[in-house]
């Protein structure tokens, strides 16, 4: 089936190479501005196509692309490499992504797995001390140690192959260009130059001289060039990934890791040769009238919310709306309990095995959701279920927390093609280790650092060889009763980036807010512990009711990165999380 806006004939004529200067993104329609208390709000509307990603640059690099005829995944590509320059501290071909798509010609909706994998010569001791107990988180991020083999470069280059349309090499010349000629730092990474961010990302002497030039932080407003990076993308340009997975680039990033002065690592030139991209099936459930469909594991963002959703769906959200704190309450109970079932099953299922079917049965989360008791806060931790279909073992829980280091993108072409990308190098700047001019990743802190209990039962999302560490990233795509594409969304923000997107979820699909609205909404989150308020939003107005029902409520800074589309009436709606940088574009 064809989206809403391919049958009333809406598609973009093709045209040949990237004749679109960047610039030309700033003619399209201008984003209304909604104050919030968080930032300023962008929204905008079309008719044929939309992208909305993190950083201005990024999406209209993406827009020059599906504006001069390219494709949904030919957009990708241009985004992503753009937003590895100018946000480098939360994505990029030194980290990992999922990929979420939607091929409207084929009526076909599917993943790709671009997650980091652990070292061969990795086991479960590899965040233990002398002494046989868990490093302490930074202890273990910063240097050698923490980095996996990097995905994304061979997924976009892989996923390019199958279903792009412009020469791949060409997709890299915005990123390029920006690179060697400069742009303006933006806000949110001179933000981050500041504290401990700054005296861990000062470890190393490559990262040191790039973002604290003369021994001073990047400010705001200033141009920042980044030749090593364009040479580097040359480099891909006219050898394809082998250059990085086989060649001289993935030499140095060996080299980078083993030699690292801080940690150590065990990354080796045969981690990256053998590394590959893997299509998996979507994991999809019903919610109301839609199929809610996101990334399975090694990933727990598509199981968790999915199991969110299924729990809350035997409540009425919808008319109980925002404004109430039953609402509030009800999510946050559905919260506990699906993340005790995250925290003792999910994780790589190549490795371990994870009752996927169970987890989601309809019967299994009626129970699960009768737990719940609309006048009372359940204590904490709340035990795991026992779903069914799941091999008998004796497994224990890993409540390690994700760090938000990550980047989302949305994106809708003229011919209803739909990608949902979340994508990472895990912490802020990943593991502080600069090469060739991008940042390697930390993504091996996914993993759970004690490779069992104080028992001896071991833990699913424990170290092993080759295994790719569990996830938090939920990329969306929610498919209408007729199975065309209603919305596309997904969020950075560590763990909490399941609570993200399904509060977004039900904003859009159970109140029928405005997508803008949606993403502009104060968060609640909790994933088996403290209800979790977003300080200076409407969402701090409910910490009485809550506390009264007995939750223990706090209140966090919540910085999410919200990028969404939206179908509505043959139109386009495309929106920009307010409380970072990125904004929505299309025609």
């Amino acid at each position: 089936m064809r989206a809403a806006w391919m049958k009333l004939g809406l598609v973009l004529g093709a045209a040949g190479g990237l004749a679109v200067p960047l610039a030309s993104a700033q003619e399209a329609r201008p984003a209304p501005e909604v104050a919030t208390g968080r930032g300023v709000s962008k929204a905008t509307t079309a008719e044929d196509f939309m992208v909305a990603a993190a950083h201005p640059l990024a999406t209209e690099a993406g827009h020059a692309v599906l504006a001069d005829g390219g494709n949904a995944i030919d957009a990708m590509v241009a985004v992503q490499m753009v937003l590895n320059l100018v946000e480098p501290q939360s994505s990029g071909i030194g980290g990992g992504a999922f990929l979420v798509y939607y091929d409207a010609e084929r009526d076909e909706l599917t993943t790709f797995d671009g997650r980091e994998t652990a070292p061969m010569a990795a086991d479960g001791d590899l965040f233990l001390t002398d002494g046989g107990e868990p490093m302490e988180f930074w202890d273990a991020v910063v240097g050698g140690r923490s980095v996996g083999t990097p995905g994304t470069l061979k997924l976009m280059e892989t996923v390019h192959a199958r279903y792009g349309e412009k020469p791949f090499e060409t997709l890299l010349e915005p990123a390029i260009s920006l690179a060697e000629d400069g742009f303006e730092v933006g806000e949110r990474l001179a933000g981050q130059l500041t504290g401990e961010v700054a005296e861990r990302l000062q470890s190393f002497q490559t990262a040191r001289s790039y973002f604290f030039p003369d021994g001073t932080a990047l400010e705001a407003g200033s141009t920042l060039r980044n030749p090593e990076f364009a040479e580097t993308l040359k480099l891909i340009q006219a050898e394809g990934s082998d250059i990085f997975y086989d060649g001289e680039v993935g030499e140095d990033i060996v080299a980078a890791v083993q030699q690292a002065s801080k940690n150590p690592g065990l990354l080796e030139m045969e981690d990256l040769s053998a590394y590959d991209v893997v299509e998996r099936d979507p994991v999809c459930h019903p919610y109301r009238a839609y199929e809610v469909c996101g990334m399975g594991p090694p990933s727990s963002g598509a199981l968790t919310v999915g199991q969110m959703l299924g729990m809350l769906e035997h409540f009425d959200l919808p008319s109980m709306g925002a404004d109430n704190a039953d609402s509030w309450h009800l999510f946050a109970e559905a919260g506990k309990l699906a993340f005790a079932d995250r925290n003792m099953f999910m994780a790589d299922s190549d490795f371990v095995s994870v009752p996927v079917k169970g987890l989601l049965d309809p019967a299994y989360l009626t129970a699960r959701a009768q737990l719940i008791d609309i006048d009372a806060a359940a204590e904490t931790p709340v035990a795991n279920g026992n779903p069914p279909w799941r091999e008998a073992m004796l497994q224990a829980p890993d409540t390690s927390p994700g760090r938000p280091g990550t980047s989302h993108v949305s994106i809708i072409d003229a011919e209803g093609n739909a990608v949902s990308l979340t994508t990472t190098i895990e912490s802020g700047f990943g593991s502080q280790i600069m090469v060739r001019g991008f940042l390697l990743n930390n993504e091996l802190t996914d993993f759970s650092f004690a490779p069992e209990s104080d028992d001896g039962r071991p833990i699913a999302n424990r170290v092993e060889p080759g295994k790719r560490p569990r996830s938090s990233m939920a990329p969306t795509i929610v498919l209408d009763e007729d199975g065309d594409v209603e919305l596309v969304v997904g969020s950075p923000g560590g763990v909490s980036i399941i609570g993200y997107v399904a509060q977004a979820l039900i904003a859009t699909l159970d109140w029928d807010m405005d997508l803008q609205a949606a993403l502009d909404l104060g968060h609640v989150f909790n994933a088996n512990g403290a209800t979790t308020l977003e300080e200076g939003t409407q969402a701090t107005g409910f910490a009485e009711a809550l506390t009264a029902r007995g939750h223990e409520v706090r209140t966090a800074d919540m910085n999410s990165g919200l990028h969404a589309i939206r179908v509505e009436d043959g139109s386009l709606i495309g929106a920009a999380d307010p409380r970072r940088e990125g904004v929505a574009l299309g025609e």
